[in-house]
């Protein structure tokens, strides 16, 4: 009985120690979504107190909005970054995690631009992809290309400029991730394919990947979210432009709440991306049943 009381006694402990994180979660996360719920069917503008309900008018208007499909198709764009960089981070840990000469110099090569400011990286690559003096671009002309795109500054290239500094910066995290995931690999199943005659490829797509693929899992769904809701670096490299380019619907949320003060209209959007993110997590969740190896 008194072993039962002092169990009680020390859930309580428990829930004082959690209780300043869920009133934050309360205050910054669920209120704030609330109200943007309430919002979605007003036309609210900032700093306009005369408000009014306007019912569906909003999302009426977000499904009649050109801007709105041509931000969903960058957003598209945007997210072929994710799976490109799981392929390539994979085959990188392959090859790191064998016994490669200063192994553990390359490793913290490859992490250094995950955790370094977004804002240092976007300007870096907006000077290797500079039109007329950029490396990249000089790097082009020597091998013959005399008309080389024109990146940042050309709608039609743009995005995919962003989607190969997107790939870059997330590379090392990516890497780092498959790395520990390989370290728990079985040899014993390796050397066992090997005696049975399995060649590397064949090791390395019947055997490792799929001992894997709950990282590749774990990556794919935080990737994902993180790419449909990423920000600061497309608004540092190109804030959206030219033309609207590289607008996702991200970037477009916030251009319709802080430089056209509509948050009505820009409460819409984001619930609209709220559902992007759910289905995306949804649909990998059921499809993981089939590729998938616990």
């Amino acid at each position: 009985m008194k072993r039962n009381s002092w169990i009680r006694k020390q859930g309580w402990v428990g829930y004082a120690f959690i209780l300043p994180n869920m009133l934050g979660i309360l205050a910054f996360f669920i209120l704030p979504a609330l109200y943007s719920f309430f919002m979605m069917f007003t036309d609210y503008q900032f700093a306009n107190p005369n408000w009014t309900f306007t019912g569906l008018d909003n999302i009426k208007r977000l499904f009649g909005d050109d801007q709105f499909y041509a931000s969903i198709k960058y957003t598209i764009i945007f997210l072929l970054s994710v799976p490109i960089s799981l392929a390539i981070a994979f085959l990188v840990a392959l090859v790191l995690n064998r016994n490669v000469y200063l192994k553990g110099l390359l490793r913290g090569m490859f992490f250094l631009p995950y955790i370094s400011s977004g804002v240092a990286v976007a300007f870096v690559w907006m000077l290797l992809f500079q039109p007329s003096q950029g490396p990249i671009n000089q790097a082009l002309r020597l091998i013959g290309i005399e008309s080389p795109p024109g990146w940042f500054a050309d709608s039609s290239s743009a995005m995919y400029a962003i989607d190969v500094v997107q790939i870059w910066f997330m590379l090392g995290y990516n890497m780092i991730i498959y790395l520990a995931a390989l370290q728990e690999v079985s040899t014993e199943q390796l050397e066992a394919a090997r005696i049975d005659g399995a060649g590397k490829a064949t090791v390395t797509w019947r055997i490792v990947w799929p001992l894997v693929s709950p990282t590749t899992f774990m990556l794919l769904i935080t990737g994902l979210i993180m790419t449909v809701k990423s920000f600061s670096l497309i608004q540092a490299i190109t804030g959206g432009g030219p033309s609207g380019s590289t607008t996702i619907l991200s970037l477009f949320v916030y251009k319709t709440a802080f430089s056209y003060y509509e948050m009505g209209y820009a409460s819409t959007i984001s619930w609209f991306l709220f559902a992007v993110i759910l289905v995306i997590t949804i649909v990998q969740w059921v499809g993981q049943k089939r590729w998938v190896h616990y």
